[in-house]
């Protein structure tokens, strides 16, 4: 998908004030502890389907390697 620069800025800015719910917590303690399968079925329970919970999984791995480089 194609976002604009002005769209991903707000989303960041939103994401950095509000923070993570609770759901996508524990997700990445999940992802952290290497139960990636347990991660996915979590959240396709909290959003609907497989493939949004594949993209959510890689939205959220993104989050914690960038928390690992700094």
């Amino acid at each position: 998908n194609n976002h604009s620069k002005h769209n991903v800025f707000v989303r960041d800015l939103i994401r950095e004030v509000v923070g993570f719910a609770p759901y996508e917590r524990r997700i990445m303690e999940l992802l952290k502890n290497s139960r990636d399968k347990r991660a996915r079925k979590l959240g396709k329970k909290r959003l609907g389907t497989l493939r949004r919970s594949k993209k959510k999984i890689d939205e959220l791995s993104n989050v914690l390697a960038a928390a690992r480089r700094q």
